[in-house]
């Protein structure tokens, strides 16, 4: 009894000894608070209207973990959270381990994929109303009746709580394994595989998933490239980038696929690019869904002036939608900024929408 004693207490010297040296994690708390108020006039269908002032926000809390050895490597984590009510109210987005050095990073867990991390995007009016993803979204889809998509595909579409924007994410934050290359003068690759893109759940109590379920995303597949430089005083950034998702049992789909190229050019205080991408959804006819954003802004002192044209042809819907926005951003301080923007969008479909917002809006990073 006496020597179990003892023993247990040399086990609980040692790891109260080897604590300090286990705690050498660096951990940070972060995030972003958008907060938006606005006037929109929209088309409903008959029997409902949409209300003219309002207000909207998206918030989100990051937690990450980060240290580095003594070799060079370099390893962590990152939890980010929505923290408002609706569709993605309190929940985990994304949760993933990283591990990176001189020969690159590896992302593991759930994340976006390699074609949206080296995505270029274009000059915008306010990236949250018309960036490369739209995190504010005015219009109500829902009295202009327009719910429309393909179960089982991942698109851009009025049933998408994050509207109409253009960023190459066919497989969500599905759990997935991204590899990116280190920057060699200004160029960098990526590659990712998703296991199954349907998963809901990634607990490891809950077992491997499904497989060969009729019409039901199964992995997917990302590759990218991007390259950024100056030439003659003139800033440029151009990228191009690959997704592909395996439908696991075809009967009324086909696999989806998606390509974007894009570029960013920076004149002095003048920034110009456009990106195009191009998705087939997988539907057995009329599957593409084609996008085309046009951007320019204009910076002076901490005042950045901003325009964008948002074109989309939608086959799966028979949808039409043009966006015109424009705006200003002011930048009070590190991680303060006030927004303002007008935008106009106008879809032409078996009923067609028009809508007008003007929103203002305040966000602070953290």
């Amino acid at each position: 009894m006496k020597k179990t004693l003892l023993a247990s207490a040399a086990v609980a010297g040692l790891v109260f000894a080897s604590a300090p040296a286990m705690a050498q994690m660096e951990l940070t708390i972060g995030g972003h608070s958008k907060n938006y108020v606005g006037y929109l006039d929209q088309d409903t269908t008959a029997g409902t209207d949409e209300r003219n002032f309002d207000m909207l926000r998206e918030t989100e809390l990051h937690f990450n973990g980060e240290s580095t050895l003594d070799n060079g490597l370099t390893f962590g984590f990152q939890i980010e959270t929505e923290m408002d009510a609706g569709d993605d109210g309190n929940t985990v987005e994304e949760s993933y381990i990283y591990m990176s050095g001189t020969w690159g990073r590896v992302n593991v867990g759930s994340e976006d994929g390699a074609a949206y991390l080296l995505q270029v995007a274009a000059p915008s009016a306010d990236s949250n109303i018309d960036g490369i993803r739209q995190y504010v979204q005015p219009v109500n889809y829902t009295a202009a009746g327009l719910g429309i998509g393909v179960a089982g595909v991942a698109q851009p579409d009025a049933s998408n709580p994050e509207g109409f924007d253009y960023d190459q994410d066919l497989s969500g934050y599905s759990d997935k394994i991204t590899y990116l290359s280190p920057n060699f003068n200004g160029f960098q690759v990526g590659a990712s595989y998703t296991p199954d893109v349907a998963a809901t759940d990634a607990n490891a109590l809950v077992g491997f998933g499904t497989d060969d379920a009729t019409d039901t995303a199964g992995s997917a597949y990302d590759i990218a490239g991007r390259y950024e430089g100056v030439f003659n005083n003139v800033g440029f950034a151009f990228g191009a980038g690959y997704s592909m998702v395996e439908n696991e049992d075809e009967s009324a789909l086909d696999d989806a696929d998606q390509w974007n190229v894009g570029l960013d050019l920076d004149i002095g205080a003048f920034g110009l690019g456009a990106v195009y991408t191009e998705e087939d959804t997988g539907a057995a006819a009329s599957s593409d869904v084609e996008t085309l954003v046009i951007g320019a802004d204009y910076t002076t002192g901490p005042f950045k002036f901003g325009a964008s044209y948002f074109d989309q042809e939608d086959d799966t819907a028979s949808l039409e939608t043009d966006r015109y926005t424009g705006g200003v951003i002011y930048t009070a301080g590190p991680g303060l900024t006030f927004r303002g923007s007008i935008s106009h969008v106008e879809h032409d479909a078996a009923t067609d929408v028009d809508a007008t917002s003007v929103m203002g809006g305040v966000q602070i990073n953290f």
